[in-house]
Parts: C-alpha cells; structure tokens; sequence
C-alpha cells in the first residue's frame, strides 16, 4: 500500500504535469471504485487544474472548486501516459479502474490488482467531505507536529505501539510498512504500550518518525510514477525482509503473521533477543 512518502512523491509528480492543463475526460472503467455520486465524476470535466494535494494516505486533484480525491489501497497504483490510448477504455478483467485525460493527450490511469477492489475515487466540494479525510489525525512530517504534540497523542492510548503508529485518526500517513521501519530505527518492540513510553523512549520514537518519512520521501521526490514502488522496497530496512540479515547488527529478521497482513522486526535491535510470539505460526505447527 502507498504510504505517505510514496504519495507524497506522487503529489510532486503530477502537480508538475497537471496544473494548468484542463481535465477533458474522467473515465470510470469499474463502477466500484466511485464513492460519491453529487456532484457525479463527470463533472470534473471541462476544469483547470489548480493544485495537488496530499491529505494523509488521500491523494486530491483540485480544478475549478471541486475536489477529485483518491486512495489507492493496498492494490491500488497511478500510472503516467504520455500519450493516452484513442477510444474509450473497455470494460474487462483487466486491472483498470479509471482514466483522466488532459487536452493535451496526456493523463493517468488508477489500476487495481486482485481481487478486493478497495480503489476509491471521490469527486466533492471539499475535502472534508470525503469520510477517511475528516477523520484524519494530524501529518507527522508538518512543522507544528513538534515532539509535544507527539507525546500528548500517545497520552492514555492503551495499544501496543505498533497499532498506534497506524491508526489514521492519531497521525496521518504511517501504515503498515512504515510503522515496521519507524519502531526498527527507534530501536522498540511494536508490542509496547504506547502509555507506558517514558519522556527518553518518546523522544527517540519522535525523531525517528520524522527521520524515517524524511528520508523516504526525499529518496522517492523526482522519481517517476513507475519506479517508487521498487525505491520503497529498496529503502526498507526490516518490513518484507523476514529471514535477512538485519542491517544495523545482523541478527536475523523475523516476522509475525496476522489473518491480512504481517510485520517484521530484529529481535536484536527491538527486542532484546527475545522473539515475539507468533500465534498464527505456533497454529500450524502443532
């Protein structure tokens, strides 16, 4: 899933192709990535581009007082077209989901692979409209979230850290992927109370939250659409890396599987040594 470095990149990529340039066409393929009806999706036609903006792990287009908002999900990816194909697109099997074209040829496509078609496009008068917008906790990388802010957040969470870092509600942005790669830099289990953090451990989970969006985001900035799922997986450290050698002490990484997704970790570095029970695993081996 595109976290918020990838869709911030996103944001720099296309704000340089599509401000100034008109939407002719919006092309829904499948019927179920359309979230909203009023104002239906047409009526982004016929408008200018004004600006690009990133809300969280949301991605928004907005031309002439309406807002075109996009999240891409787990399977869910934008790809650039220099020149877009004549004719309209067909309806199929194939990953497509929905066409924007510009007056100059040019435009994008929002595909989605699999099966479990969660692309959502939104067209709206603002925003906050959009339900997963509005409920958004605040951007970790915008400069008031300073390192009080941070901890007044975590003040009475009783989650483990882990589902701290990725509830979209408390900071915006941060999933699955970058929550492994945060609390591997903070050198802390993802299984610690977020409560139970004293001033020194939430010092450390704060710069290392900024530290690790920073760098990520300055590693995918310029790059095209198409190569930032290979740089993301290039700059990770532990997540998808299960049975590798951890890059800052060696140890082997290990991981715990859950029903939809896992997460990876060093025990060395985060946890003591100690290797964190993995239910699902003890299950299937018995």
């Amino acid at each position: 899933m595109p976290e918020l470095p990838e869709v911030e990149a996103l944001r720099d990529f296309l704000a340089e192709r599509l401000v100034g340039h008109e939407v002719v066409r919006v092309l829904p393929v499948a019927i179920s990535v359309l979230k909203t009806y009023d104002p239906p999706v047409t009526a982004f036609e016929g408008r200018e581009v004004t600006s690009v903006h990133r809300y969280g792990k949301f991605l928004g287009l907005e031309a002439g007082g309406l807002h075109f908002v996009t999240h891409l999900a787990r399977a869910g990816w934008l790809q650039w077209r220099d020149r877009l194909p004549d004719g309209p697109p067909r309806p199929g099997k194939g990953p497509l989901a929905l066409r924007v074209a510009l007056e100059t040829g040019e435009g994008f496509d929002l595909t989605e692979a699999g099966t479990q078609k969660r692309l959502a496009v939104y067209v709206v008068r603002d925003p906050r409209d959009v339900p997963g917008v509005a409920r958004l906790g605040p951007d970790p990388l915008a400069a008031d979230f300073d390192e009080a802010r941070f901890r007044e957040l975590l003040a009475g969470e009783r989650r483990r850290i882990k589902g701290a870092l990725r509830d979209q509600s408390l900071i915006a942005g941060v999933g699955n992927a970058y929550s492994d790669e945060i609390l591997h830099a903070a050198r802390m289990s993802p299984y610690k109370q977020a409560s139970s953090l004293g001033p020194e451990e939430t010092g450390r989970l704060y710069e290392a939250l900024r530290t690790t969006l920073t760098e990520a985001v300055e590693r995918s900035r310029g790059l095209a659409a198409g190569r930032l799922k290979a740089e993301k997986k290039s700059g990770l450290r532990v997540h998808g890396r299960t049975g590798e050698p951890c890059a800052v002490c060696g140890d082997t990484v290990r991981e715990v599987s859950f029903s939809d997704s896992s997460m990876q970790y060093c025990p060395t570095c985060q946890t003591g040594g100690k290797p964190l029970a993995d239910r699902r695993m003890s299950r299937l081996l018995k």
